[in-house]
């Protein structure tokens, strides 16, 4: 390009009978101006070239809290000016989101949050993924079931990979919609009226009744190849650059908290725990997880702090370097 641009204008010179010096001092300052114009389109183009950021709030929560992604969206937007960041919300309205958050089938929000990346030309050359809380494995769920636009780094901010057994705070002690979750879940998780009326049901995970969890989780088996091993779903998350996952070592909501690191109880007890690494889905790599992990694509990082808490520091340290 810059050939042609002094070819023409040393043609154009030359046709308006400059001198030669005229002509010398044309092409520089053309030059010059071509170079300023090309320094400034790099640097107009380098504002608007971070990779596109999709974030999915928990439970409780909704795409728009100035006090919690809307937080989020914000501080990333101030990081990396010039990115573009949807914030997922399940629904038309600020309440209804919150309210699929508790009630609306896993399996129908993925899909529908699918089709919302799948329909928004600001995604279609790729974008990075954060899910916050139980957003992180739905997100999860987006990468092993739609390819595309493709979802390059998927980072799991206290996600419940193995899902939970037990709902503690949830997320406020005072809440009724949470004291009827806890009683809904440990009188019949597994009954098909809770499964698919309850958010939380679809990712609990009874070590105690592993063969109940296998045959009627209808999110959180799927997704984990529980039952069968779908390679579709499994070359789909192994596209992944990196899956990182935080695990918030005070944690007082997930339980086990070893489920953000994909870990989780050894199964027929409640007591003892097991990392990803020594579960069968990782020895069975039904998910392409230990492929994964032997070529540095897992990476595991820890908040030293309650559920979801850490500082704009750590944010910027730690989680940052995964979105530029």
């Amino acid at each position: 390009m810059l050939y042609y641009f002094i070819l023409c204008v040393t043609l154009l010179s030359n046709t308006c009978g400059l001198t030669e010096r005229e002509s010398f001092r044309l092409n520089m300052a053309s030059l010059l101006l071509f170079g300023s114009l090309l320094l400034l389109s790099g640097v107009a183009q380098g504002s608007n070239n971070s990779i596109p950021l999709v974030i999915w709030h928990g439970m409780g929560d909704n795409c728009c809290n100035p006090l919690s992604m809307g937080a989020i969206k914000k501080m990333v937007e101030e990081e990396l000016p010039g990115i573009y960041v949807l914030s997922l919300m399940i629904g038309k309205t600020l309440k209804e989101d919150t309210e699929s958050g508790f009630f609306m089938d896993v399996n129908e929000q993925v899909a529908f949050a699918c089709d919302k990346i799948a329909q928004d030309p600001k995604l279609k050359g790729g974008y990075n993924a954060m899910g916050f809380s139980q957003g992180a494995q739905f997100l999860r769920a987006v990468a092993q079931r739609c390819p595309y636009p493709p979802m390059k780094n998927l980072i799991s901010v206290g996600g419940q990979h193995q899902g939970v057994y037990g709902l503690p705070r949830c997320p406020g002690e005072s809440s009724h919609i949470c004291d009827w979750i806890r009683k809904a879940l440990n009188s019949g998780a597994y009954t098909d009226l809770v499964q698919k009326h309850l958010v939380q049901a679809q990712y609990w995970h009874d070590p105690l009744n592993d063969d109940l969890y296998k045959q009627h989780s209808l999110f959180l088996a799927d997704i984990n190849q529980e039952r069968v091993v779908n390679e579709t779903y499994k070359k789909n998350l192994m596209t992944l650059e990196k899956f990182v996952m935080v695990k918030f070592l005070q944690d007082t909501v997930v339980d086990p908290v070893v489920s953000e690191w994909f870990g989780f109880f050894k199964t027929g007890q409640a007591k003892e725990t097991e990392t990803l690494q020594e579960s069968a889905l990782y020895k069975e790599d039904r998910l392409g997880l230990a492929e994964m992990d032997k070529a540095g694509k897992l990476v595991f990082l820890a908040s030293d702090g309650d559920h979801l808490q850490f500082t704009k520091e750590w944010f910027n340290a730690k989680l940052l370097p995964y979105l530029q």
